[in-house]
């Protein structure tokens, strides 16, 4: 590998962020237990979300949206204003939880830093993203932080090409097979798998990624025992 730039997701490889989802998500079904069984309306907010996702893009504002469109749906537009209330302040809630760093993140952006171009590439609201990396402390590491509207080989491709670097040049580190390592695959780069115990149901696959780029890590740390320092 000859490496000059290292990308890192956020949500999940550099702090934690599903899990606030998976919270939220059992609160808002409890507020509408009395409409539908928790089974059924998971599945219909996951409906809502994937058909909103065009419109809203990734993030908690999407998911909020997405929230109340189910509770308007799910009551036949009957939800009491004071439910709807009670799902912004879920909303509002999430926006503000205290940033938790995942084990050895620090340790190796220090270890890398000064070696590497290091970056953040991720997907979620600005605002939101902006927030999580200046409250985690981690922004000093970055050359870079692209909040991306997706991430397909196109957005890969844009972004590569605003830091001038080719894909050869690059590595994706993420806790998505499907957002952060295949479509990098594809396009000539280097993706590292970091799996995290929680991943949420639209960022699953159903087949193994087999590539000589590739590379599947336990932890982020394990990064330093393949990369050269």
């Amino acid at each position: 590998m000859a490496l000059k730039i290292i990308a890192f997701d956020a949500d999940d490889t550099l702090f934690i962020n599903e899990p606030y989802f998976q919270q939220t998500e059992q609160a808002f079904c409890d507020l509408l237990a009395d409409y539908l069984p928790k089974h059924e309306l998971e599945k219909e907010l996951f409906r809502i979300e994937m058909q909103n996702l065009e419109l809203y893009g990734y993030g908690i504002k999407g998911f909020v949206l997405s929230m109340i469109e189910t509770a308007y749906l799910v009551s036949d537009h009957t939800i009491p204003a004071s439910t709807l209330a009670k799902i912004i302040a879920l909303g509002k809630e999430m926006l503000q939880q205290p940033i938790e760093l995942i084990n050895g993140v620090e340790e190796t952006l220090q270890a890398l830093q000064g070696k590497y171009k290091l970056i953040v590439a991720t997907k979620g609201g600005l605002k939101d993203q902006q927030r999580k990396l200046h409250d985690s402390g981690l922004g000093p590491y970055f050359h870079h932080i692209e909040v991306m509207a997706d991430k397909q080989v196109l957005n890969y491709q844009k972004l590569l090409s605003r830091l001038e670097v080719e894909p050869q040049h690059f590595m994706m580190v993420g806790n998505s097979l499907k957002s952060d390592v295949i479509p990098v695959l594809e396009m000539g780069g280097y993706g590292v798998h970091v799996p995290f115990h929680i991943t949420w149901e639209h960022e699953k696959i159903s087949h193994q990624v087999v590539h000589p780029h590739y590379t599947t890590i336990e932890q982020l740390t394990d990064l330093l025992t393949i990369l050269p320092l």
